[in-house]
């Protein structure tokens, strides 16, 4: 089938990519021009066939409002939008009204798998009618993971991004336990090799995962992570989380004291958020501040 990908950055030019890869036409619109196979949103709608299917991989909030508003008034009846970016859901169900309006079906999807997706594929959680889904489905088929799982119509719309929100929460509190855990490692004399302790939990122990997997990567390439200033930024899912949690009564004692703690990175050189950044770098390509002068 065919699709149109706006924004083809670190995760919307590798997605572009493995979506060809499975045999799909994608024409991509990027402000940069180097990358871009069309010079406009206008051009790049002109270029599909209908009923047409175009996802949106642009920042949350106001870029995001700017895309659904420019395809609302170029696209027809019947068309499909979908928010693949980290918008917060309740954007959702306003961008689901708007496009509704004229007709235009709307999908939010949240997306996992950062830099490594292109080869291992990204988990989807996608929410949305289960007709507007169908439309998307093979570009669904072709993102996922090989296997039977790593993609869920979630629920309805909203659905998507509010799981992927927890998701990142969740994250928040793994990332934040792997680095107290190494902090206390590097700090007590009788642990000599903290690195290769770390390396050994990979196998056999129930503490075992990608993102452990991730840390000892970090530490091959910088055994203490001295080059590496602890500081971490929140992407917004987190607060989004404990937000949520507030509003239904639900207790989050650890995400929400991992979001915290990042707040305390940007008042010291935090050693655990060494480790985070590390991570976080790690899986999505985030920036790192580096400590060398």
């Amino acid at each position: 089938m065919e699709l149109g990908l706006i924004g083809l950055g670190k995760m919307g030019g590798n997605m572009r990519e493995r979506i060809r890869r499975a045999g799909h036409t994608v024409i991509g619109y990027d402000r940069n021009p180097d990358v871009a196979d069309v010079h406009s949103i206008d051009e790049l709608v002109n270029k599909l066939k209908g009923p047409r299917v175009v996802w949106v991989m642009v920042p949350a909030g106001v870029p995001t409002q700017i895309t659904i508003d420019e395809l609302a008034e170029l696209l027809s009846p019947g068309d499909v939008v979908v928010d693949g970016g980290n918008s917060r859901w309740t954007d959702d169900e306003k961008h689901a009204e708007q496009l509704n309006a004229k007709g235009i079906g709307f999908v939010d999807c949240g997306v996992s798998g950062g830099v490594w997706g292109l080869e291992n594929g990204y988990a989807l959680m996608y929410g949305g009618t289960p007709d507007h889904v169908a439309q998307v489905q093979p570009i669904f088929d072709a993102l996922k993971p090989e296997g039977e799982v790593g993609a869920v119509h979630a629920g309805k719309v909203g659905a998507g991004h509010f799981a992927k929100m927890v998701h990142n929460g969740i994250e928040y509190a793994m990332m934040q336990a792997y680095a107290e855990g190494w902090e206390l490692l590097e700090k007590v004399d009788s642990v000599t090799d903290v690195r290769e302790v770390i390396r050994s939990w990979q196998e056999g122990t129930v503490i075992r995962s990608w993102l452990l997997d991730l840390a000892v990567r970090a530490l091959d390439e910088d055994e203490h992570l001295g080059k590496l200033r602890g500081y971490a930024e929140d992407s917004g899912e987190g607060r989004w989380t404990v937000e949520a949690a507030i509003d239904n009564a639900v207790p989050l004692p650890a995400i929400t004291a991992s979001l915290f703690a990042r707040f305390a990175s940007r008042q010291e050189d935090s050693p655990q958020m060494k480790m985070v950044a590390a991570l976080r770098n790690q899986f999505g390509g985030h920036a790192v501040e580096s400590n060398e002068k």
